[in-house]
């Protein structure tokens, strides 16, 4: 194995990817497992996580379990935490991926219900999820978290705004853990812009007329995973407390 190779192996390392059923979290579980480590899948819908999970073990050398998992409730950050160390006996790498972002025409439609339901599942969760597993990371061998948040929150857009206020958050739990977690575990934070998933139907754009986009085309989740292995693995043990932006270069003047 080349050093270059080995900086990035993740051989004998558990992940858990939340939100890792579809989309750039199913990708990112991908890039991890072919890497070497162990993943745990979770997300709200079981049978999808045990589909995913069953991929990864058919296609990869890598162990893969699924968890039921609501992003928004912190009784369900701490269970996901207790099972992966019931089954692997080790947590290394978090990437806080899951998240939502409600359809609306106008700022007054929103109600407070599904305004508290973005917030609770873009950031609540992922604050009590991130501490709860960094403290184990702390207190053991280490470790990284990996915040997929959206380079939506350097932008602010009136179509996203409860969203993009829950994932500017996120920008500022990344540093803060960053902080309070250092030296042993390195929290850093990946913003997808525009990217071609299952959510793009819904805006009307396809994969080859994103014209707004520097680079012309939208994103694809598999362009996120190598980035996430990077920042999972010691290639990347000098940096903490970054906020990478993976958009085309949408925001490229902000």
């Amino acid at each position: 194995m080349s050093d270059f190779a080995a900086l990035h192996d993740l051989t004998g390392k558990v992940a858990v990817v939340t939100g890792g059923s579809r989309g750039i979290g199913r990708a990112i579980v991908q890039a991890l497992a072919e890497a070497g480590a162990d993943v745990v899948i979770a997300s709200r819908k079981l049978d999808s996580c045990e589909r995913a999970a069953s991929e990864v073990r058919s296609s990869t050398a890598s162990g893969a379990e699924a968890i039921a998992f609501h992003a928004g409730r912190w009784d369900d950050c701490d269970r996901l935490v207790a099972e992966t160390l019931q089954r692997f006996g080790r947590l290394d790498v978090l990437v806080n991926n899951a998240g939502m972002s409600p359809v609306y025409e106008r700022l007054d439609d929103i109600t407070e219900a599904l305004y508290d339901k973005t917030q609770s599942v873009n950031l609540k969760g992922p604050f009590r999820l991130a501490v709860h597993a960094g403290t184990y990371m702390v207190e053991h061998e280490g470790g990284s978290i990996i915040n997929i948040g959206t380079a939506g929150s350097l932008m602010a857009s009136v179509n996203e705004l409860p969203y993009a206020c829950a994932k500017a958050g996120l920008n500022a739990l990344t540093v803060g853990l960053a902080d309070a977690f250092a030296p042993n575990v390195r929290v850093n934070a990946i913003l997808p812009g525009p990217f071609h998933t299952d959510a793009t139907a819904a805006w009307g754009v396809a994969d080859g007329e994103a014209t707004f986009v520097p680079l012309r085309r939208l994103g694809r989740p598999e362009e996120i995973g190598p980035l996430a292995v990077h920042l999972a693995s010691r290639a990347s043990s000098y940096t903490t407390g970054a906020i990478i932006r993976v958009d085309g270069g949408v925001t490229r003047k902000v």
